[in-house]
């Protein structure tokens, strides 16, 4: 239903992101998902096309890398959109830990011990970090916010068992 929705707006951001450098419009990522299964997620494409010549970088918050229409899809959330296609095929839930790259999340957990500990859920479209409004944290900081989550889940999940 959401999809159907926003129709008009995927057409119009479509549009926008081909005009800017007439470039791909959806960009793909491997993630880390449930369990450590790799998943590929969709988002519209908001940054350079040669955004990652010099490798895997993690994006700042004033990144050179993004396009002009690249700032109002990820100032709105725009860009995450085409995730909706990862969340039916079940891959993504609406809010969970954010789903990070294989290379990006093995570097995390030789820092940060708790860092596995967000493979025990379904990643989400978005994290509670993110809804919090502390969209621009560290992934130290940002781990937090996930292991709040986490053990809300569980304590949710317990509840709900203890009715049945």
């Amino acid at each position: 239903f959401l999809l159907i929705v926003m129709l008009p707006v995927l057409f119009l951001s479509s549009i926008f992101i081909f005009l800017e450098d007439f470039g791909p419009i959806l960009y793909n990522q491997i993630r880390t998902g449930l369990n450590g299964k790799i998943i590929k997620i969709y988002k519209f494409r908001s940054m350079r096309i040669d955004a990652e010549k010099n490798g895997i970088q993690w994006a700042k918050k004033s990144d050179p890398r993004i396009t002009k229409i690249g700032h109002i899809l990820r100032k709105t959330a725009l860009d995450e959109i085409p995730q909706l296609l990862n969340i039916i095929r079940g891959e993504l839930s609406f809010v969970g830990p954010r789903a990070e790259r294989p290379e990006l999340h093995n570097e995390f957990t030789k820092t940060i011990p708790e860092f596995d500990e967000r493979l025990k859920v379904t990643p989400g479209l978005s994290g509670l970090a993110q809804i919090s409004g502390s969209y621009d944290l560290e992934p130290s900081e940002k781990i937090k916010f996930d292991i709040e989550y986490i053990e809300k889940m569980r304590h949710n999940r317990r509840f709900i068992l203890a009715l049945y």
